[in-house]
């Protein structure tokens, strides 16, 4: 579903990103784990088409898009929820949605939608800015799955929010997969939140992956040694 090869990423004359090369398979959840500066979240935008690539190659379920606007990453299967949510503050909770089905015929927000997000529908009418971190975050992921992704990139979808809502978010991100053949690839810290939600743990360091393991194998104490160093 997802194949990058050779992706570099530059800030200028700065490489930060350095020909990393990652797969992803229907249904199959991947988390991404490093430090702060590590690269994850220059990783995901030039994923999505925010920051430009200095080579190499993103398809999306055999669709090359690396040379792709945003948009049209959209529309070929990549929705992106970034780091500090991001959602519409002054909307409500079912105008932040709709952000989300903009190019969509239909309009109409998906009952599955405040299935798995019921909290979402007993806020529906509330502004975006008066919810709590986990409220909003469970908002963003709800505006990103609207678009119908085959991809589904999640940053630090953790970051900020109290452990028993950290726990409910990785119930749903488990319960999207149940519904949908979804790809989800998350970048964390959290090391209980992915050992909760991934199928696969690839370690960051300085722009480069250093570490990949199968969840059943994994030593979490070497990835923890990994995130504290």
């Amino acid at each position: 579903m997802l194949e990058v090869s050779k992706l570099s990423v530059r800030y200028g004359e700065s490489e930060v990103v350095h020909a990393i090369d990652l797969t992803a398979v229907k249904n199959e959840t991947v988390a991404i784990m490093g430090r702060n500066g590590m690269g994850k979240t220059t990783l995901f935008k030039a994923l999505i088409g925010i920051l430009p690539t200095g080579g190499g190659s993103i398809r999306v379920d055999g669709v090359e898009v690396a040379q792709m606007e945003s948009y049209l990453r959209v529309a070929n299967g990549i929705a992106y929820v970034p780091q500090g949510r991001m959602i519409f503050p002054n909307l409500s909770v079912i105008e932040n949605i709709e952000t989300g089905l903009e190019r969509a015929a239909d309009k109409t927000i998906p009952d599955e939608i405040f299935s798995l997000f019921p909290v979402l529908h007993e806020m529906r009418h509330r502004k975006g800015g008066n919810l709590s971190g986990g409220q909003q975050q469970q908002l963003a992921i709800a505006r990103a799955l609207v678009t119908n992704p085959k991809i589904l990139l999640l940053d630090e979808p953790t970051e900020g929010i109290q452990p028993s809502i950290i726990k409910d978010i990785a119930n749903v991100l488990n319960e999207i997969r149940k519904l949908r053949d979804i790809t989800i690839i998350v970048s964390e810290q959290v090391l209980s939140f992915t050992m909760a939600v991934a199928d696969r743990i690839i370690v960051i360091d300085k722009g480069n992956f250093i570490h990949e393991d199968l969840r059943e194998n994994v030593d979490t104490e070497q990835i923890s040694r990994y995130l504290s160093v």
